[in-house]
């Protein structure tokens, strides 16, 4: 069994969701959490209290990988910022524990769990609720979200080399990359 956790990052409202992943694509829900700071901390404290929080549910679980929802540009600024910041809180606690991190972007998640890449918030939360089993769709969105990249790493994830974090690479997006490459390549003129 493999303990995955999904991370969906935000600095006022932080999803985590842990799952046990077994032979296949059998996956169970272990835990699931959305975190929440006050707007109106300064931002140090409020980083300061996602790290504890982050800290406790990493040390209670021990995944063996982390699936970490990446930053994507966004018109709010503010946004963005809160949300890289809290990342890089999660990969500086998982390196400190060793455990690899794969980034996933929100359209890879939505094609993984719904088969559409352009799924919305609601059709996320069901698929989750339909592939785990739960009586109820996990709320709010954050809790589903953080279950989804969790869900999609016990899927179509490939664990980073012990010790290391960054992004990983499925074997379809090797066979498309490897494709690509082959159609660049001059061809031989006999």
């Amino acid at each position: 069994m493999t303990t995955i956790l999904g991370v969906d990052p935000g600095l006022t409202r932080l999803g985590v969701g842990v799952i046990s992943h077994g032979p296949g694509r059998t996956v169970t829900l272990v835990h699931v959490d959305v975190f929440r700071t006050p707007a109106t901390d300064e931002s140090s404290a409020r980083l300061g209290s996602m790290a504890r929080l982050l800290a406790t549910v990493f040390d209670a679980h021990k995944p063996d990988v982390i699936a970490l929802e990446r930053v994507f540009a966004q018109h709010n600024v503010r946004t963005v910022m809160g949300t890289a910041q809290v990342s890089g809180v999660v990969l500086a606690l998982a390196f400190e524990r060793g455990i690899p991190v794969s980034m996933r972007t929100p359209s890879e998640v939505k094609a993984a769990v719904t088969g559409y890449g352009r799924a919305n918030k609601a059709q996320v939360g069901h698929m989750v609720q339909r592939i785990l089993g739960l009586a109820e769709i996990p709320q709010p969105a954050d809790a589903a979200d953080a279950l989804a990249l969790a869900i999609t790493e016990a899927w179509r994830g490939v664990p980073a080399p012990s010790g290391q974090s960054g992004s990983t690479t499925t074997p379809a997006q090797q066979a498309w990359r490897d494709a690509e490459a082959k159609a660049r390549r001059p061809r031989l003129q006999r």
